[in-house]
């Protein structure tokens, strides 16, 4: 009896491993793993608790991000949007002091108490056009491309401040990869290609 513990310890690790190392309560006991075993490996600091409900292996060191990590790793199926994009793809001098992400709307609310976190809700195209992935602290999340980013900004200038966007679209023609065509687009399903068009015109 006394290898059951140990057989079932190593099942949860293997299955953490599987799956970049990072897991919810949820996913972990539909996967297999008893909740005795998770708060088991808890306790002995085998994995540390991320944010409420969600675990990653120890071994895997310090994370770049935590506050990123963290919120897509509780909202997966949420878009890293506005300012927190912006900082991403280096867009903006601006400290996000917050995550800004987009959910589809009607989509279910986020419950998120750290850390502190944004919510836009968006629909039809302004949401599913532009998502990118990119690996962050070995998971993947969901951010929008820079240029569609950049016409969320614009879209939301009343929010963020026209200021932000215009600098953003400035460090974006620095930056030296100008997508005058992926502007254009994400300019017109946002809606905003009236309010953009001088700025383009101006600045690329």
């Amino acid at each position: 009896m006394a290898t059951k513990p140990r057989k079932s310890r190593e099942l949860a690790l293997e299955i953490f491993r599987t799956d970049s190392g990072v897991l919810r309560t949820k996913e972990a006991t539909e996967a297999g793993i008893h909740p005795r075993t998770l708060y088991a490996l808890r306790d002995e600091g085998v994995i540390e608790r991320i944010s409420r409900g969600v675990y990653r292996l120890a071994e895997l060191g310090p994370l770049g991000n935590p506050d990123l990590f963290t919120i897509t790793t509780r909202v997966p199926n949420g878009v890293l949007c506005l300012i927190s994009a912006l900082s991403f793809h280096q867009l903006t001098t601006q400290v996000p002091h917050q995550v800004w992400i987009a959910l589809r709307r009607g989509a279910e609310p986020p419950r998120v108490k750290f850390p502190p976190t944004r919510v836009l809700w968006f629909s039809g195209r302004a949401f599913s056009e532009g998502i990118q992935r990119h690996e962050i602290d070995g998971r993947e999340i969901n951010v929008y491309g820079a240029e569609k980013t950049l016409a969320d900004c614009f879209k939301y200038r009343n929010k963020i401040g026209l200021n932000v966007a215009i600098e953003g679209l400035k460090l974006y023609r620095q930056a030296g990869k100008i997508r005058v065509d992926d502007l254009v687009h994400f300019s017109e399903v946002c809606r905003v290609r009236t309010v953009m068009g001088p700025y383009l015109e101006a600045i690329l």
